[in-house]
C-alpha cells in the first residue's frame, strides 16, 4: 500500500475526508497528488495522523501540532512543551479527581440535602472559582 486516496485514507484513520481536507490545508499533512479528483498520500500520512490525533487528546491546539510537525527532518517535538503540557495534565487530573471524589462523597452523604453538605458546599465553591477563571461561566437561559 503505497498511495492511497483520500477515500482510503479516510478509512483507515477513521476522519472524514473534510478533516484531511482541512488538515491538509492547515499544512499538518500534504498530499502528493491527485488520481481524478480525489486526492492522494502517502503510506506517511497515517503515521501523521496519528500523531496528529495524539497531539489533540493530549489538549495540543492544531497550530502547536502544525509546528512539531514542520520539520522536513520528520517531527520536531520541544521537550520543554511536552514537560508543560504533562504538567497541565497533572493539573486537570488532580481537579479532575477532587471533583469525583465530592460527586461519589455527595451520593452517599447522609446530610438532609446536598445543600447542607459541608463537603457539597467546598465543590461548590471549587467549581465557582474554576468557572471564574476559565470564563466559561453558562447564562443563564433568557425568558421569553
Amino acid at each position: 500500500m503505497k498511495e492511497m486516496d483520500i477515500g482510503k485514507v479516510a478509512r483507515w484513520s477513521g476522519l472524514p475526508a473534510s478533516t484531511l481536507r482541512y488538515y491538509e490545508e492547515k499544512g499538518l499533512i500534504r498530499s502528493i497528488g491527485r488520481n481524478g479528483l480525489k486526492r492522494v498520500f502517502g503510506e506517511s500520512v497515517l503515521q501523521r495522523l496519528s500523531l496528529i490525533a495524539l497531539g489533540r487528546t493530549a489538549g495540543f491546539s492544531l497550530d502547536d501540532i502544525a509546528e512539531m510537525l514542520a520539520s522536513e527532518n520528520g517531527p520536531a517535538i520541544d521537550r520543554q512543551l511536552l514537560e508543560d503540557k504533562a504538567d497541565q495534565l497533572d493539573l486537570t487530573i488532580r481537579r479532575l479527581s477532587a471533583i469525583r471524589d465530592g460527586l461519589r462523597h455527595a451520593a452517599v452523604c447522609p446530610a438532609e440535602n446536598h445543600l447542607a453538605c459541608p463537603k457539597f458546599q467546598r465543590l461548590m465553591g471549587i467549581a465557582a472559582k474554576q468557572a471564574a477563571k476559565s470564563k466559561h461561566t453558562p447564562t443563564p437561559p433568557e425568558k421569553a
